[in-house]
């Protein structure tokens, strides 16, 4: 099974109106297609985006309704332990965290609609592939 570490603006992408590819890669993290991985940061970063209101206005979904696709996307991650800091490796600190749980998790790919950023560090890893959610379905299709 493909292990990917969602980003967070791939999850707001896709619980936003016309959510798209974003979308895509969600449906196939809750149907068990794609194994997603968590850790104490993404979490913390999940629960913070996911309270701005104003982030979903132009939402289909209500509060609730969004909490429910959260529990589901919770129920189907791996949770995974980072015992080790990559830092300072990417221009933006705030995506460092990502870099570290995929390497933990021994991900196939980190999903972001940042490319620019997270792509861009100093350590690189091989294995590790970052990946657009148009690209991650390219890369690892998975049936309709």
């Amino acid at each position: 099974m493909v292990t990917v570490v969602l980003d967070s603006n791939v999850l707001v992408a896709a619980l936003l109106r016309g959510g798209g590819i974003g979308r895509a890669v969600l449906r196939a993290c809750l149907r068990g297609q794609y194994r997603p991985v968590l850790g104490p940061a993404l979490l913390a970063e999940y629960e913070d985006v996911l309270s701005r209101s104003e982030l979903f206005a132009d939402s289909v979904l209500s509060a609730r309704e969004r909490g429910e696709v959260f529990d589901a996307l919770m129920s189907r991650c791996r949770w995974v332990e980072v015992f080790y800091a990559w830092r300072p490796n990417l221009p933006d600190e705030a995506d460092n965290h990502l870099i570290e749980l995929a390497v933990a998790a021994q991900a196939d790919a980190i999903v972001t609609r940042n490319l620019r950023d997270v792509a861009r560090g100093e350590l690189k890893f091989p294995m590790l592939r970052v990946l657009t959610p148009g690209q991650c379905l390219e890369a690892f299709p998975c049936p309709p």
